[in-house]
């Protein structure tokens, strides 16, 4: 695609999967983000890379999958990207743009290794990013062409109610893959709140691009990392983990119609895109595509889809727990290589009132396949990986997944070695717990802190 130097405006949340208006999420209230879905691009069948934070994340920023990467854990776990791998901050710095970060970050314990000029890391909460933002935009905006990533800590958890006043549970709908109870309400509630101001955050920086005159020439790129913080979603493989909000608005001079993109899109195809949209070249090494021509091009409604299936991945979260799936139009293939519970909780998750909430069916023995037609079973409840009658339709979808793990040199560890290493990082966490950060309420985990000299990073600030 022909492009010319504009900048990107990138706002990326935690946790969020697609629960937004704009995503038909009822009582949700976000009107920002629902604003700017109508005047650019939707798209409503993108997907994370994995179900979990850096993995997902460093997917978005390289193009590449996490087991290509090198983040096939958490970073706080200690993973870190391959000394090889190039970020689309470190390939626009390269090519001349000025490329800035605040808030959120999850790739790396050192943010000077995920390639940007400057960053300022020591908090991510959104109020703080935002006014951040703002400041660098008016001093900088018209400089020349920019990266600016505005990365928020909301939607994670937890929800306080002195930062996100929730709304009735009892006027809150709870997603038909969670159980219809008043924890489970309240439990929502609360993300919502953290939706809807994260939400207003969102329109405050909106509101400065047209102030200074930035529209003409910004793209503004809006996505998540992965599924909602619940159970069956967040670190599953299933539509709710994997599933995710993304909305992208060219700068007005490109006169691009919103419209909804309706094609698969995956985690690795953001970058391929952005740089082929900003006219750059793709390197060899990503390994999603861009969907530019097809998404911005004159006639996007007629264009042939990029995709045919999309891929997801997980390997760590809070224990070893390998899974593979492939996922078309119109069914979902998983594979699973260790047995493990149905639902293998990330401690972020475990102890919710969501999860607290579940009637057990949690434990059961998980199956080795999995297959869904999501025609007819869009909540993946009905599992017909041994019914002979889908048998050429779950041989298919094996063959493709075992062609792409070949192609992109997937090779799984074997499990005494996977769980030792998991054993290894929770050891270490286990041991910062003894900590101030991890003693204050709700915030055992670093991922649950949204400052940077509490997440156990190496620096907050560029020296």
């Amino acid at each position: 695609m022909t492009g010319t130097r504009d900048s990107v405006l990138f706002v990326h949340w935690h946790d969020l999967g697609r629960h937004l208006a704009c995503y038909g999420a009822a009582g949700v209230v976000s009107p920002h983000l629902d604003a700017l879905a109508s005047d650019g691009v939707l798209l409503t069948d993108a997907h994370a890379a994995a179900p979990l934070c850096s993995p997902a994340r460093g997917a978005l920023f390289t193009g590449r999958y996490p087991h290509s990467t090198g983040l096939i854990g958490l970073a706080h776990h200690g993973f870190e990207y391959h000394d090889d791998v190039a970020t689309l901050p470190a390939i626009l710095s390269r090519a001349g743009w000025t490329t800035q970060l605040f808030g959120m970050q999850h790739e790396s314990s050192d943010p000077a290794r995920i390639g940007f000029d400057d960053w300022d890391v020591s908090d991510s909460r959104c109020n703080h990013v935002v006014a951040r933002s703002q400041e660098w935009l008016a001093d900088h905006g018209a400089d020349g062409p920019f990266l600016l990533t505005a990365g928020f800590f909301e939607t994670h958890r937890p929800y306080p109610a002195d930062e996100y006043p929730p709304a009735d549970p009892a006027g809150v709908t709870v997603p038909p893959f969670l159980p219809d109870a008043r924890p489970v309400r309240e439990d929502i509630a609360g993300l919502q709140a953290s939706v809807t101001k994260a939400d207003a955050a969102v329109g405050r920086l909106l509101q400065t691009v047209t102030d200074l005159g930035l529209d003409e020439s910004t793209w503004i790129v809006f996505i998540t990392d992965h599924g909602i913080a619940f159970p069956r979603a967040k670190s599953t493989l299933y539509e709710a983990g994997t599933g995710v909000a993304c909305i992208i608005r060219p700068p007005t001079s490109r006169d691009v119609p919103a419209h909804r993109y309706d094609d698969l899109f995956s985690g690795v195809d953001l970058s391929p895109t952005i740089l082929d949209a900003l006219g750059l070249d793709v390197p060899e090494d990503m390994e999603g595509f861009s969907h530019a021509d097809e998404m911005f091009g004159a006639t996007p409604e007629t264009a042939d889809a990029v995709r045919s299936e999309v891929f997801t991945e997980k390997t760590f979260h809070d224990s070893f727990d390998p899974i593979r799936a492939v996922r078309t139009s119109t069914h979902r293939y998983i594979e699973n290589y260790a047995r493990r519970p149905a639902l293998s909780l990330p401690l972020d998750i475990l102890d919710s009132p969501s999860a607290l909430a579940l009637d057990g069916s949690q434990d059961l023995p998980r199956p080795e396949r999995e297959l869904y037609d999501l025609r007819v079973d869009p909540l993946e409840r009905v599992n017909l990986a041994e019914d002979p009658a889908q048998a050429d339709i779950r041989d298919d979808l094996a063959a493709r997944l075992r062609a792409w793990r070949t192609d992109t040199g997937d090779e799984l560890l074997d499990e005494a070695t996977g769980t030792a290493i998991a054993a290894e990082f929770m050891r270490r966490h286990h041991a910062q717990l003894d900590t101030e950060a991890a003693r204050a309420t709700a915030r055992s985990l670093p991922s649950r802190r949204p400052l940077g000299d509490q997440r156990q990073l190496r620096r907050t600030e560029r020296d």
